[in-house]
């Protein structure tokens, strides 16, 4: 073979690039792997929220004690979770997004980043508090996506370079790259988790209450620049769908999607402002090279504006994380009539199903149903409620995957203008973006979830770039029904935490909370399950039998996901105090009327007692057993 100087510098260039690539991944995973660390938001690619810690357990978390705090400086919703890398934890905070590095020895600040943004732009427009849910690690950087749509690639370590040459050291030496992701101007925000697979930034998108057209876009984690997009719904090549090979679930298979797949179930252009925002939580299997995510509501809220299944918005996505195409899709709330977004997380879990070891996605949906599906190939394998009070569809069609809606409690079946009374789940889902937690000791999976009902009103609402863009008047309140028999009780809580078996699709257990469970659980191999409340508690109990070990008041409502590591060889565990998000939000947010009960998109009514048991607050929590 001939090779010129040229093509061989070429090769060596490709070659080391692909050596920084593997060794970059490699490093990652070590990282994750090493229960000492939280070095991603939920534990793991497979987004389990399981650690291997068992210092802590069923016999002595009694004794758990309240080791140090650290206060954020910002008095909003503090939803998702510190990082901890290499001894050093990773806070961030709602809007104006600052992240803290914290030395654990001297519990003080190494270094700090507050970004610049523009508060009356950029608040203005976020739905639902302006929470933030979390950073991401790779190779010595922290990976920021700003509430202004900004990613930002921050250099992690204590000492930084004069990286602008101007003879001064500045916090804009730590920032190593950043792009801009969204269009604030068209009502795009981010609030999500970037997750780093395979030397890439994975971000998505918010402002489905906008009109704004959900996407999940790759940056590469080295220089930002875009490596592929793949947009929710419209053509093919803007999805990066191929109608000839990629699948999804029908007829009780797995089917071609074939050509316009979203096009076709779309009325004019509407898809254009069709919503399906991408603002949950990414897993990854590496082996399969393989993410996962769900897409949101599709814009308006009013149904009968928008014709037809509005593909594909509420759908888990399948791409390759190298190229972005779409391997299968599968929508779980066609023609969405009640805000239920799918966003929420994807569990990877390896377990058998009907007698057969099976490679599984578990989804926990909006919509009040457990779906269970091959996380391979798309095909469906279990669909079912795991909360009983659900009654706006009887139950999931195993052969086409679609729901078996209930007229009664169709919003677009009742029309415009017409509230339908007593839909269950509410708006908000059964549960909501707080993730669930998995223990391969139990088989298990455990949610923090909501126990709402609503009425709805869909209205006829026009369309203006940057303007919301909602069209449903809602109003909630409790379900008052058994979460576990379905039948009526007059039980006033809004709120559960359960343990559900995703081989089975059956309820275990279920406690009921005064309010709803807003914060992500972890599961431990002490055989404990830790998770927060809206009033402020964190609490400790047994995985096996749900029997509550532990509580403790934290200054301020959690809705933030726990958290915990090893240093020097001391188990701890971390939670963020400081209620908002949407449950929380007449609470965090000033300008709300505290007497409507319809604003703060519904939710100002029926968490109206909250106030009583919690104030605003931003608080990192730590605890440890005492020495």
């Amino acid at each position: 073979m001939f090779t010129t100087k040229k093509n061989k510098s070429q090769s060596l260039l490709l070659i080391a690039l692909f050596s920084q690539s593997i060794f970059a991944n490699t490093n990652l995973q070590e990282k994750i792997s090493n229960p000492s660390n939280w070095a991603i938001w939920g534990g793991n690619y497979a987004g389990t929220r399981y650690s291997k810690l068992d210092q802590i357990n069923t016999n002595n978390v009694k004794d758990l004690k309240l080791a140090w705090t650290f206060s954020t400086g910002v008095l909003r919703g503090h939803e998702g979770g510190p990082l901890i890398v290499n001894d050093v934890i990773y806070v961030h905070t709602p809007f104006p997004n600052i992240v803290y590095a914290i030395d654990q020895k001297t519990r003080s600040i190494i270094w700090e980043y507050k970004p610049n943004q523009d508060a009356d732009s950029t608040v203005a427009i976020m739905c639902c508090d302006t929470v933030n849910r979390g950073l991401a690690y790779a190779e010595g950087k922290i990976f920021l996506q700003q509430a202004d749509t900004t990613l930002v690639a921050l250099d992690a370590n204590k000492i930084i370079s004069d990286r602008n040459s101007d003879h001064k050291i500045t916090q804009e030496d730590r920032v190593i790259w950043r792009v801009k992701n969204g269009d604030l101007k068209m009502g795009a925000t981010n609030t999500q988790a970037p997750v780093v697979m395979n030397n890439k930034v994975i971000t998505g998108i918010s402002g489905g209450e906008f009109g704004v057209r959900g996407f999940i876009a790759a940056y590469d984690i080295n220089d930002g620049h875009l490596v592929w997009k793949g947009y929710s719904m419209g053509p093919d090549e803007d999805m990066l769908i191929d109608p000839k090979k990629t699948t999804t679930w029908e007829k009780g298979k797995t089917t071609i999607v074939g050509k316009n797949s979203s096009l076709n179930t779309w009325q004019g252009d509407q898809w254009k402002i069709g919503g399906g925002t991408t603002w949950g939580w990414y897993s990854y299997d590496p082996d399969l090279k393989l993410m996962y995510y769900g897409s949101g509501n599709p814009s308006t809220w009013n149904p009968v504006q928008r014709p037809g299944d509005n593909k594909w918005s509420m759908s888990i996505w399948a791409r390759n994380v190298d190229t972005g195409k779409v391997k299968w899709v599968y929508q779980m709330t066609p023609h969405d009539e009640w805000d239920y977004d799918g966003i929420n997380e994807m569990v990877l879990i390896d377990q058998k199903i009907n007698g057969r070891k099976r490679k599984t996605l578990v989804h926990l949906d909006r919509n009040g149903f457990g779906y269970v599906l091959d996380r391979e190939t798309g095909e469906l394998l279990l669909a079912e409620k795991f909360d009983h009070a659900v009654n706006w569809a009887t139950h999931i069609d195993m052969q086409s995957g679609r729901p078996h809606v209930v007229p009664k409690y169709s919003t677009e079946y009742n029309g415009e203008d017409t509230t339908t009374e007593g839909i269950c789940p509410a708006a908000l889902g059964s549960k909501n973006q707080q993730p669930v937690s998995y223990s391969p000791q139990t088989g298990l999976i455990y949610i923090s979830a909501n126990h709402v009902c609503m009425d709805y009103e869909p209205f006829e609402v026009e369309y203006s770039a940057g303007q919301p863009y909602v069209g449903a008047t809602v109003r909630m309140f409790p379900a008052g029904i058994d979460a576990i028999t379905g039948q009526p009780d007059k039980s006033t809580n809004l709120g559960q935490f359960t343990a559900w078996n995703p081989a089975t699709g059956k309820i275990i257990w279920s406690i009921k909370e005064p309010f709803s469970v807003w914060s992500g659980s972890v599961a431990t191999a002490g055989g404990i399950v830790f998770y927060g409340t809206l009033e402020g508690y964190l609490k400790a109990i047994d995985a096996k039998t749900g029997k509550e070990l532990f509580h403790f008041k934290t200054p301020s409502g959690i809705i933030g996901n726990i958290s915990t590591w090893k240093y020097k060889n001391k188990q701890y565990v971390g939670i963020y105090s400081g209620i908002g998000g949407w449950a929380g939000l007449a609470i965090a947010d000033a300008n709300i009327d505290k007497d409507c009960d319809n604003c703060a998109l519904g939710a100002a009514g029926a968490y109206r007692s909250l106030s009583s048991y919690t104030k605003l607050g931003g608080v990192f929590s730590v605890f440890a057993l005492p020495d």
